[in-house]
């Protein structure tokens, strides 16, 4: 499946969003949200994967105030070091706006029933809480997301239905940081955590940390979760 590349307009500026529809052109929406390397194949093959699963898949450029059309699709040295150079000038606040222009954007186009939910990976698992927290999207599922504990303190302004997919073995969320995030939610009965004992990025399918069976879970869970929230 292939899907097109579609243009936004915020409020501060146009950017560029991937968008991939189902065979029959309708379904619930769902904003992806990047992880440091851009709108890159990986993004683009989940947005492919959510359409088959009867969903439209939005993919918005949120590294456009830095760069436009940023597409990272290795895992060498180099390319991290231009991945955490472009994460190191993004701006949270700026780029969840962005999310909400996607998400307006999702809910408006023709095919979808009104519902918008939003997951998001690494930076985009963090962005998924922050959605959860500062969007009106339905319902948010973050993967491995760096930065959470940080943000705790919006934990109360969740409204919506929030599933984390925490890898305790995640080299760049260390388990102080983890149980911070267990504890701070604890309680909340919109949020659903789900533990596996892997490393960071292990739902990137090709990618060096990837695990098929850890992947496949969590996949289905969120799959089942969107299904429930935005059906």
């Amino acid at each position: 499946m292939a899907g097109e590349t579609i243009t936004l307009k915020g409020k501060h500026g146009s950017f560029s969003a991937y968008l991939a529809k189902p065979a029959g052109g309708k379904g619930p929406g769902v904003v992806c949200i990047q992880e440091i390397f851009g709108v890159n194949d990986w993004m683009r093959n989940i947005a492919n994967d959510l359409a088959v699963a009867g969903f439209v898949a939005l993919v918005p450029d949120l590294f456009w105030r830095i760069e436009p059309g940023v597409q990272i699709n290795g895992e060498g040295e180099g390319d991290f070091a231009r991945a955490f150079g472009l994460y190191g000038k993004f701006n949270p606040d700026t780029g969840i706006a962005d999310v909400q222009t996607a998400i307006t954007h999702l809910r408006n186009v023709p095919g979808v029933n009104g519902k918008v939910g939003t997951t998001g990976y690494c930076l985009g698992g963090f962005l998924a809480y922050l959605s959860a927290c500062r969007t009106d999207a339905d319902c948010n599922v973050g993967y491995y997301g760096v930065g959470i504990d940080a943000k705790l303190d919006e934990a109360n302004r969740i409204r919506k239905p929030l599933m984390l997919h925490i890898a305790t073995k995640d080299k760049f969320v260390l388990p102080e940081a983890q149980q911070k995030v267990r504890d701070g939610l604890k309680g909340n009965a919109r949020v659903t955590i789900h533990d596996y004992p892997e490393d960071h990025a292990f739902a990137r399918k090709g990618g060096h940390s990837y695990v098929k069976a850890s992947a496949d879970a969590a996949n289905r869970r969120t799959l089942d979760f969107f299904k429930t929230h935005l059906g």
